[in-house]
């Protein structure tokens, strides 16, 4: 497959470009910041993603949604990371599409995600780091399941509509067998969410679980095999952060670029030394490498290759550390004023920081493919 986009993926590209670059710039994002927003995103943005279709990319379109992949899904995500807009999109139109998938939950949440009236959340991790192991319990009570436990840095977890939970209802906290997914619904009794504000301003949940009931047909996928929709979601999750990422990165970079272009000093633009333009060249030229990743990971998803979890590790792990250096990089040719809240690059450093954590890091990622390739 070609590693680059088609006419199609093109003109949706363009699109994307435009709306949220009109509609979600970097300002948007400093006025929900400044304004201490508490739900950590525009609702009326949302439902405009929803009006362009784009919450729907993922979804068949015998169910109403436009039955495309994660090429185009990236596509808008890389949109959305370039301009540093706060939305749901990762988490509800990309992997808890993908987790539902094929389940009767599809029937229940999908028209909401279409109509952009609904945001889902992803209660997977537990600790400080992104790990896989599952240690929070859910017992049988009577015809479904007690849930009891925490979950850390959920995002959108304290205005989501229905929270995907991993379980465990079998075995330690290290087995892979044993786990099950819920679609927990925001009103369960003794749910409770704490929003904290993260290093990029955006908002992420501590969810406690006190002995939350829940029926049996909260069950995504089967019980005890909770690891098949949880490795979809974590599939479609990583391919989409490192998308986002990526948007991050060439932002970042764009940035710096008409910076150099524009910045004086000793009477002549610094775009013109020669060190600069050498660091300039190398940042270009990993951001491609980079994108090539992204988009090979997607292209397998799509076309559901045996090949695409390694792919999407090799994605995420690549784009976390090229979109480091795109942010370092920015941050030091601007000088300065690159440390200050008045110029935007500091909040591509933050961004990036956060999504480099999400469902994984480099270093998790390169230990995983070291893993599976018997060292």
């Amino acid at each position: 497959m070609p590693l680059f986009l088609n006419e199609d993926q093109t003109m949706l590209r363009d699109t994307a470009r435009d709306f949220v670059a009109d509609s979600a710039p970097v300002s948007h994002m400093r006025k929900l910041r400044d304004d201490n927003d508490q739900t950590g995103f525009s609702r009326d943005l949302w439902k405009q993603f929803a009006d362009m279709g784009f919450t729907g990319i993922l979804i068949d379109e015998a169910q109403g949604g436009l039955g495309l992949g994660h090429v185009e899904a990236g596509v808008v995500l890389e949109e959305i990371g370039r301009n540093l807009s706060p939305s749901p999109f990762l988490q509800t139109a990309v992997a808890a599409v993908e987790a539902m998938k094929g389940t009767p939950h599809a029937d229940r949440w999908f028209p909401g995600i279409l109509a952009g009236e609904t945001v889902a959340a992803l209660a997977i991790d537990e600790g400080a780091k992104h790990r896989s192991s599952v240690a929070m319990k859910a017992e049988r009570a009577g015809n479904g399941f007690k849930l009891t436990g925490a979950k850390q840095f959920v995002h959108h977890g304290h205005v989501a509509d229905v929270v995907i939970v991993a379980a465990r209802t079998a075995g330690s906290a290290d087995d892979q067998d044993g786990v099950t997914l819920f679609a927990v619904p925001k009103d369960a009794a003794g749910m409770t969410a704490k929003a904290e504000r993260l290093t990029d301003a955006s908002l992420a949940a501590r969810i406690e679980f006190d002995g939350v009931e829940v029926d049996a047909d909260a069950v995504i996928g089967e019980v005890d095999a909770g690891r098949t929709p949880l490795d979809r979601l974590l599939r479609a999750g990583r391919a989409a952060a490192a998308a986002e990422m990526l948007g991050v990165g060439a932002g970042a970079m764009d940035m710096t670029v008409n910076y150099l272009k524009e910045r004086k000093q000793f009477g002549v633009l610094i775009g013109s030394f020669q060190a600069l333009q050498h660091r300039a060249s190398h940042l270009y030229s990993e951001m491609e490498v980079a994108r090539a990743a992204v988009l090979k990971a997607q292209q397998l998803l799509d076309a559901g290759d045996e090949k695409a979890d390694a792919a999407v590790s090799v994605a995420k792990a690549m784009t976390g550390l090229a979109t480091m250096l795109s942010v370092q990089e920015g941050i030091q040719m601007h000088g300065g004023i690159g440390m200050t809240d008045e110029y935007d690059i500091g909040f591509y450093m933050k961004r990036q920081r956060v999504l480099a954590e999400l469902f994984g890091d480099a270093n998790f990622h390169a230990d995983r493919l070291a893993r599976a390739a018997g060292y």
